[in-house]
């Protein structure tokens, strides 16, 4: 009996077999532990997977469901009363008293906006109402620019600056006067001389809300448009006092009025009467001042030049020789110079050019000592700017000729 199990176990009792077939084992083991956390980590992936699509389809369904409800109209308040609220429908005007909520009751009030269902219903109380476009024009960040950045204009800024600042910083001084200080001013000149950069210089020192609108943005193709922008545009200011009102270009709202019939020409004056009722009508405008610019001050209506509306009228020309040299230096602060470059000289031969065109030449003689491989501005790159500002003013004025 002995025998044959000592027999049958000899094959085990190989040391190399045994050996052999646990190394195979592990091998084995090996494999599967292995593939075990490669299925672990597709199975995380999978749940990751699936989480996805199950927020995606939850926010679907919502999205549907919402899509499944009735639409809101937009109503207003028109009065509150014990039995309810009466509210008049937008766009048909149709009036109608509903029953309201005590809770929603006292967060209403006459001219409130509502949400009303198909049975007018009041659902929700809605913002009051501002154009988009009002908004989108408050600057939330002030520009980059200083007085010290404008030359030339020392007689020009100090008058801003009181019909501005002064009435928002020291209101007492008025006061003990006896006077309303100035509620608006109007900048005009020629193109290039600083209005548009006095404004900005404004937005960067004033701690006020600083609101900034192209002329043309007011023109607009339906009746009425223009006029709404413009009540939206002096509501957000009186939202937010004190504020300062910029609009540039102001001569493309603001021309003379004739006896035109066409439709474009009647927008555009039942926009500038919006524009004077704002500034100066029935209703006190309230820590508001208004800054405007142009290029045309004979196109403008008298109407909007009378004092109330604009009480100082400024008026911005190009610089005089000083003013030029003040303007050479602030351009060029941040320019590595030659020593041969006078500034003094170069404001003596840029006899009746604009700030903007000092500005030009500074850039344009930096150029050539790009172009050049030089890190130094010389006096003969800044004679080269100015020759060819010169020959672009007379190809401008050639070709204004040739389509005139």
């Amino acid at each position: 009996m002995t025998d044959s199990v000592d027999d049958a176990e000899l094959p085990f009792d190989d040391g190399a077999s045994k050996q052999e077939k646990i190394e195979a084992l592990q091998e084995r083991l090996d494999v599967l532990e292995e593939q075990n956390e490669e299925m672990r980590d597709e199975l995380l992936d999978a749940n990751a997977e699936n989480n996805k699509y199950q927020q995606k389809l939850e926010r679907l369904s919502h999205e549907n469901k919402k899509l499944k409800q009735s639409p809101l109209f937009v109503a207003t308040v028109q009065e509150l009363n014990d039995e309810g609220a009466i509210i008049k429908q937008h766009g048909n005007n149709q009036e109608a008293l509903t029953e309201v909520t005590e809770e929603m009751h006292e967060d209403l009030e006459p001219g409130a906006r509502v949400a009303v269902n198909n049975s007018l219903s009041v659902v929700k109380r809605l913002d009051d109402e501002a154009d988009v476009r009002a908004k989108v024009m408050q600057v939330e960040q002030n520009p980059d620019v200083g007085y010290e950045d404008i030359g030339g204009l020392d007689e020009q800024l100090r008058e801003v600056r009181e019909t501005v600042e002064m009435p928002m910083e020291n209101p007492e001084l008025f006061d003990s006067v006896g006077i309303k200080p100035p509620s608006g001013v109007l900048l005009y000149g020629p193109p290039g001389t600083g209005k548009t950069m006095m404004a900005k210089a404004v937005a960067a020192q004033t701690d006020a809300t600083f609101i900034k609108m192209a002329g043309s943005e007011l023109v607009h193709k339906f009746i009425g448009e223009g006029a709404k922008l413009v009540r939206d545009l002096f509501q957000v200011a009186r939202d937010h006092e004190p504020a300062v009102v910029f609009i540039d270009e102001i001569d493309a709202i603001a021309s003379k009025r004739t006896d035109s019939k066409t439709s474009g020409d009647a927008e555009v004056q039942r926009t500038m009467m919006q524009l004077l009722s704002e500034m100066d009508g029935f209703d006190e405008r309230g820590d508001i001042r208004i800054i405007a610019a142009t290029n045309r001050f004979d196109m403008l209506d008298r109407a909007i030049l009378r004092p109330g509306r604009f009480d100082r009228l400024i008026e911005v020309p190009k610089p005089d020789e000083v003013g030029r040299e003040q303007i050479f230096e602030i351009h060029t602060r941040g320019m590595n110079l030659a020593d041969d470059v006078d500034l003094g000289t170069l404001a003596r031969e840029t006899d009746e050019l604009s700030g903007a065109d000092v500005k030009a030449i500074c850039t344009e003689a930096g150029m050539y000592a790009i172009r050049d491989d030089r890190e130094e501005i010389t006096m003969e790159d800044f004679r080269r700017a100015e020759k060819k500002l010169e020959q672009s003013d007379t190809d401008a004025g050639e070709v204004s000729k040739t389509f005139a």
